[in-house]
């Protein structure tokens, strides 16, 4: 499913650049990460070479793809998409009367492909992979992100091997296996599955999806800012509460906010954006609240909201900077806030929340509680997750 006809995606990729040490790669490249310094690899992208106008995007749909111009994939055939992303921003004011803000709106990415908006980046990073003949793509996961590799990679005809814990949910597992991937199951968290994926992807040399090994997932995840700017006429709302693991997300919506003001389609007032995380596992908002551009890694991490228990993610530099130079802050809520705000997400606007994403909700609350919000501003809380994916965690809590 494509937003497009034809055989080219005009988009204007030229090269992938380290963050760290500036080396560059051609478009090509298919061993990450940066082969000097180990550092996060980023897509770079002619911005005077685009030739289509907002409106002209406005009227594409379908797919994530109607921004092709600023996407990483030159050759239309390549790309591989079950329509992920083109998801509904939809207005809460039950919420926002009961937080006492002004208008809320939750970014509904659990209506997704595979349910939570881990399809915009595998869509992104596979598409990628197809464009190069690749055969065999792996990645460590916590659950959604495996899920989503190996259902793309099945569309693809590609081999995928999905590292996870055996803590995993039960049906990001079974759907794992249910799309013809390779599963492999350690004990610990998702560090230990991290250093199994490791040794495994060297020794056989598979292709990386893993989070920022791969230029792409966060070129995927962007098309979220893309399509919450849109719906505002291109300006941004005064604020985004983003629950926050590997933060691949949080940095994609900034890039999107500064490919935009570098197009000239944006004034220079960006969105706040804001870190949510649990009590038990907050490296992030550690760092922010500290004033640190880098984190300490979490000792002994542990939380029901197994997507944001990242206790050392590699790119936080990257979101301390977008946090600061936005304006915004973080905020860390305990398990409990976060499965009664994914209650109150059903109840009072009939959506449906995962633990994890409920975190950015109750996040929220929290920050409405701090008098963070204006009365008359626009906040958008992105849901990441249909309650479906932690349907029996939820249901334990409802008792």
């Amino acid at each position: 499913m494509h937003a497009f006809d034809g055989t080219q995606t005009d988009s204007v990729f030229t090269h992938i650049a380290c963050r760290s040490c500036g080396a560059t790669y051609e478009p090509d490249l298919t061993t990450f990460p940066c082969r000097e310094c180990g550092g996060i690899l980023d897509p770079q992208y002619d911005y005077d070479a685009v030739d289509v106008t907002p409106e002209q995007w406005e009227q594409r749909s379908g797919s994530m793809w109607a921004y092709r111009e600023l996407l990483p994939v030159r050759d239309a055939s390549a790309i591989v998409s079950m329509g992920e992303g083109d998801t509904p921003l939809v207005d809460a004011p039950q919420l926002a009367e009961a937080f006492g803000c002004g208008q809320l709106w939750l970014k509904d990415e659990g209506q997704n492909p595979t349910n939570t908006f881990k399809d915009r980046g595998q869509s992104a990073a596979i598409s990628c992979a197809n464009e190069q003949g690749i055969t065999d793509v792996a990645l460590p996961s916590a659950g959604n992100a495996g899920q989503s590799a190996s259902a793309y990679a099945a569309r693809a005809g590609m081999d995928c091997h999905v590292f996870l814990n055996h803590q995993a949910g039960g049906v990001k597992k079974d759907l794992v296996r249910a799309h013809g991937a390779h599963l492999h199951l350690y004990d610990g968290k998702i560090g230990d599955a991290g250093v199994a994926f490791t040794d495994a992807r060297h020794e056989h040399g598979w292709y990386s999806v893993k989070t920022f090994e791969t230029p792409f997932r966060h070129e995927g995840k962007k098309t979220m800012g893309f399509e919450v700017f849109e719906a505002f006429d291109w300006c941004a709302p005064e604020h985004i509460v983003y629950p926050t693991g590997g933060g691949v997300g949080l940095i994609g919506i900034w890039k999107a906010y500064q490919e935009l003001v570098e197009l000239g389609w944006m004034n220079d007032d960006p969105p706040r954006l804001h870190v949510a995380q649990t009590t038990g596992s907050a490296p992030v908002v550690e760092a922010i609240e500290s004033g640190r551009t880098r984190h300490q890694p979490w000792e002994n991490p542990e939380t029901v909201a197994r997507g944001v228990e990242i206790p050392d993610p590699g790119a936080s530099p990257w979101m301390l900077d977008a946090v600061f130079d936005s304006g915004g802050t973080g905020v860390a809520v305990t398990d409990e806030q976060a499965f009664e705000a994914s209650l109150l997400a059903a109840r009072e606007s009939g959506i449906e929340m995962c633990v994890t994403a409920a975190v950015a909700l109750a996040g929220t609350k929290e920050l409405a509680a701090q008098g963070v919000f204006g009365p008359d501003e626009d906040v958008v809380v992105i849901n990441t997750g249909a309650g479906c994916k932690t349907a029996g965690k939820i249901g334990e809590f409802v008792g």
